[in-house]
């Protein structure tokens, strides 16, 4: 399994926009055949930073993931919104341990 853990920044005046689109890549992500998890998720003590957080049955999944429409438009979407700071790094996971 992969797992995707980072973070990004978006201006609080596009704040509403971001949402809109946040949530169209979210749930076309969520629809993809291999991906477990996809969410944004923001800072309650600071806003306007994004948390990210995926997972993904294979590294050929996430791979295939950012090839989608969804994802390209995503790119150019955020691009016009501000997005900055952008830290986004994936993880190679074994085993499961339920906390």
């Amino acid at each position: 399994m992969i797992v995707v853990i980072g973070e990004f920044r978006i201006p609080l005046e596009h704040a509403s926009k971001a949402s809109a689109a946040m949530a169209r890549v979210i749930a076309a992500s969520r629809a993809e055949p291999d991906c477990l998890a996809y969410s944004y998720a923001e800072d309650v003590l600071d806003r306007g930073l994004f948390r990210v957080s995926e997972a993904w049955e294979s590294r050929e999944a996430l791979s295939a993931h950012f090839v989608t429409d969804h994802m390209q438009a995503w790119q150019q979407e955020r691009a016009a919104l501000g997005m900055s700071g952008r830290r986004v790094v994936a993880y190679e996971v074994g085993d499961e341990d339920a906390l």
